[in-house]
């Protein structure tokens, strides 16, 4: 339903009309001709028409149409549903601006989260979707969670402002108030999906508008909180208007009422004070407002919103203020699954515990990270100031004037990319870092000396790679914390697609910022958790992810050092190339420090030297090369990347092998033995290219000499549905220099012909001896009593209460059901909603749900250079069966039992 009519001058009703009816290029936009549509349903073309779509968009969005029509008439509701999401897909890939995504909401009449899974479901052949089209999808369903956290906090934060008052004044106030912050955020911010920035600009608006707000207005808190010097002005004569004191000038913000506002909402009143000054006054000069005691007019605001929505052709934000159908969210039942057991309390039933919101949590995180900072200086600490005076060369000239330059190449590049206003905010992000990295650095080296019992580190101390590592790990748990740095894009920041990477500070962004390979950046990450125990778990997590990403994809980059010292282990002959098969069937040692891994044999000429270290001359390298060459001990730091790379390899290969190949366990082992093999003789098949890509393959290439009827598309199918996982991997890969293609064509141009021979090893008598499978790692970033998901569910986790301060209502999410054997369990019906959770399909495979036990193939996808790969319905076992189900959850907790011993065990021999 379209809003009611305000009292302030032209209508929200007015402008969603014209927002509906008016392109936002149609002096661009030719106006459809109908005659040459005969062909097209009647209905089709109306829609078009109405939202004034181009010749050339009809007939791209019909021929899409065309391709899902069959594939879609079991999923969505009507056509013209399924019409709406042909047009949006086209118009991105065409990058069209004929409409805006809410024009096409009400056209089609669904809400954000119902279009985006309808648009995800027209994905049934493998290019339906371009990666473009997903990275729009991304962006769109991360700025409308942050725009509708943001409303929620808002609206509630207004109810404590704004006192009720019969003529509905307060409700004109707010909507105002929202409206303007609307068109702050998308004036100030490039990255307009920044929640923690954005929270901030809301912060800077409510105290505009309240301290210009008549006191009556207002609730008692925030009458006592305005400054004496705010109090407006008494009504004058015009005639005594030039005898009055001149007024003293509004001051750009109120301090003791943005102080009020910041303790009320749990945020750090120095940092919005800074927004205030920077990104928010701006945009009060421009609309003449920064000085003016008059409140905002509403029309002008309202009517520069609606510029910038339609020349964006988002989501109109105005929507959540009246609740319209295609912003309000999905309704979520809740039950009693959100209520936790209460110890010792059998006769009375849980109590329930509040969820913990997007603001409040990030706000908490910040609100930590700056407690444990606190007595950290911009400086290095006395202690850390004599570990660099013990240098044979003291590092103290270098370390500063590293962080000179990298810190204004960091606020630059951090303003490119949220907002040309927002420099001084990527400042005091990289302040932050500094102080992290120097007490990291001070708590890796006192461990350094305790363990070697020495207090010189100068050549550690004169790396430059080092240095620029572990900053670079301190910036990254900062952008983590302020929720700036996400892995939304799995690492791919090309920039080829969706979000350019200007607008995108996602992970490995800080690693193009600071200039530093993605294989040296690694080599910290270990150390850095392991000195800085206050890291809270969803920081380790990420830089965990961050560490598997790296391992994944980003150290195979072109140009990457991991190339260079492949390539020295294999030409000089070194005692054991990479790691023997043998080896990773151990279990992972973690005990390579930064020092080991950063001194580790390097070419010569590879590291940076010294300050004031004279460099050697030419012949000098040569002879050092080719001395080294002959000898060179093993590399630790390439020599652990692989261990954990194989551990990484095998774990995501069980998980795939568990999807599709319940019914053929043999199989695995042949598979990872391949997978292994390519990964350590043919590791150039890696470069530029995906870890998955190759397991995948080798899945292929196992199952089709075998004889097993497992096919590409059902792969795909499978792997789409696992955990962190990018479409962009199978849809984007490298066949030849410059060209990229499915992983289909790279499995027949690339890697069958590379691996030919091999391949058909397997399918003789005499195959190759199997490789040792790698012991299912355990990680060392875990905290111990963090929840274990039980294998082949999303829905049911092991969670030890050993801290009460990490109860299982905070370390998951509400909708997840909470069981704590041994204590008092409340109502009988929660046994069986376990029960149903337990017995029903895996929720990873949203897609077969309805659909049988197996993930349901995509069709049309050509794979083998003679032929077709058609899809015969034949589907995978699946393993979603309640035998399987208790099996793993034995397993999971015979796992858990054993690895509790070894721990207790290693604790006992030190």
């Amino acid at each position: 339903m379209p809003p009611k009519k305000r009292n302030t001058g032209t209508t929200q009703s007015k402008e969603l009309k014209s927002a509906e009816s008016v392109s936002p290029d149609k002096k661009d936009s030719p106006e459809l001709s109908v005659k040459k549509h005969r062909d097209k349903d009647a209905e089709f073309v109306t829609l078009c028409k109405s939202l004034h779509v181009t010749d050339l968009l009809c007939d791209r969005a019909w021929k899409l149409w065309k391709s899902v029509e069959d594939s879609m008439a079991e999923i969505a509701d009507t056509q013209k549903r399924v019409w709406g999401a042909c047009l949006f897909v086209s118009g991105i890939d065409m990058d069209v601006s004929c409409f805006t995504l809410t024009q096409v909401l009400k056209a089609v009449s669904l809400n954000v989260k119902q279009f985006v899974d309808l648009v995800r479901k027209l994905d049934v052949n493998m290019d339906t979707i371009s990666t473009k089209v997903n990275s729009a999808l991304t962006r769109v369903e991360k700025k409308y969670d942050v725009t509708l956290a943001l409303y929620q906090r808002f609206e509630k934060t207004c109810k404590n402002i704004f006192a009720l008052v019969s003529d509905d004044q307060e409700r004109v106030t707010t909507r105002s108030c929202w409206t303007m912050f609307l068109l702050a955020k998308g004036r100030a911010l490039q990255m307009e999906d920044d929640l923690v920035i954005s929270f901030q600009l809301l912060l800077c608006t409510l105290e505009l508008f309240i301290k210009r707000c008549p006191s009556d207005l207002l609730q008692p808190l925030y009458k006592s909180a305005i400054s004496k010097v705010q109090s407006p002005p008494t009504r004058t004569s015009r005639r005594n208007q030039s005898k009055v004191k001149t007024r003293p000038p509004e001051p750009e913000v109120d301090l003791q009422l943005l102080k009020t506002l910041c303790e009320e909402n749990e945020c750090n009143a120095e940092e919005v004070k800074n927004v205030y000054q920077t990104s928010f006054s701006a945009f009060l000069d421009s609309l003449d407002l920064s000085r003016s005691p008059d409140f905002p007019q509403a029309n002008d605001i309202n009517q520069q919103y609606e510029e910038h929505y339609l020349k964006s052709r988002d989501i109109d934000g105005r929507l959540f203020f009246d609740r319209d159908e295609t912003v309000v969210p999905p309704k979520v039942e809740i039950s009693q699954v959100e209520r936790t057991p209460k110890k010792n309390l059998p006769d009375e039933d849980g109590v329930l515990i509040p969820p913990q919101t997007p603001i409040r949590a990030a706000m908490t995180s910040i609100q930590q990270l700056r407690g444990d900072l606190t007595s950290s200086g911009d400086q290095p600490s006395t202690n850390l100031a004599t570990y660099f005076k013990n240098c044979t060369v003291d590092p103290t000239q270098g370390v500063l004037k590293r962080l000179e330059t990298l810190g204004q190449v960091f606020s630059q590049r951090f303003g490119q990319a949220v907002g040309l206003r927002c420099v001084a905010l990527g400042l005091q992000r990289f302040k932050l870092g500094v102080r992290l990295y120097y007490k990291v650095m001070e708590a890796m080296l006192k461990s350094e000396e305790k363990r070697l019992s020495v207090q010189n580190f100068s050549k550690l101390l004169n790396d430059s790679t080092f240095h620029t590592s572990l900053l670079a790990c301190a910036l990254e748990v900062v952008m983590a914390t302020y929720g700036e740095s996400s892995f939304k894009t799995g690492g791919y920041n090309h920039g080829g697609s969706g979000d350019p990477v200007e607008t995108n500070v996602c992970f490995p962004w800080i690693l193009d910022v600071v200039n530093l390979s993605a294989f040296d950046f690694y080599k910290v990450i270990e150390s850095f958790i392991k000195a800085e125990p206050t890291l809270s778990k969803d920081i380790v997590k990420h830089l965990e992810t961050s560490e598997n990403l790296i391992m994944e994809r980003i150290a195979w980059r072109p140009g990457s050092p991991l190339f260079e010292l492949l390539t020295q282990e294999h030409e000089s002959g070194a005692a054991e190339q990479v790691d023997t098969p043998a080896s990773f069937s151990q279990p992972l040692q973690h005990n390579h420090t930064a020092a080991d891994l950063y001194l580790s044999p390097m070419r010569p000429g590879s590291r940076v030297l010294p300050p004031d270290s004279p460099a050697p001359p030419s012949s000098q390298v040569s002879s050092q090369l080719s001395t080294q060459n002959a000898r060179l001990p093993k590399s630790n730091s390439l020599s652990l990347f692989y261990k954990k790379l194989y551990r990484l390899a095998y774990s995501r290969l069980k998980i795939l092998c568990s999807y599709l190949l319940s019914s053929h366990p043999e199989l695995e082992p042949i598979i990872w033995t391949l997978f292994q093999h390519t990964l350590q003789h043919e590791h150039e098949l890696m470069r530029d290219r995906h870890l998955d890509q190759l397991m995948m393959s080798a899945m292929y290439a196992i199952c089709k000499v075998k004889s097993v009827d497992l096919r590409f598309k059902t792969i795909v199918t499978a792997y789409k549905n696992m955990a962190n996982t990018n479409q962009e991997t199978f849809k984007h890969v490298l066949i030849s220099e410059g060209h990229y293609d499915s992983i289909i064509v790279f499995y027949n141009q690339v890697f069958m012909q590379r691996l030919k021979t091999n391949i058909l090893q397997y399918a003789s008598t005499r195959p190759p001896t199997l490789s040792p499978i790698p012991q299912i790692p355990c990680s060392p970033y875990k905290f111990p009593n963090s929840p274990l998901r039980v294998p082949g569910s999303n829905n049911v986790y092991i969670s030890p209460l050993k801290n009460p301060r990490m109860s299982p209502g905070i370390m998951t999410p509400r909708s997840r059901m909470l069981v704590s054997i041994g204590e008092s369990f409340g109502l009988s019906n929660r046994f069986q909603k376990i029960n149903q959770m337990v017995n029903s399909s895996d929720r990873s495979f949203k897609r077969a749900l309805d659909m049988g036990s197996g993930p349901k193939p995509l069709k049309r996808l050509r794979f083998d250079v003679d032929g077709q790969d058609e899809a015969d319905g034949s589907k995978p076992g699946g393993e979603s069966t309640l035998i399987q189900r208790l099996t793993d959850l034995s397993s999971t907790r015979s796992r858990v039992q054993e690895q509790k011993m070894k721990e207790d065990a290693e604790l006992r021999k030190e």
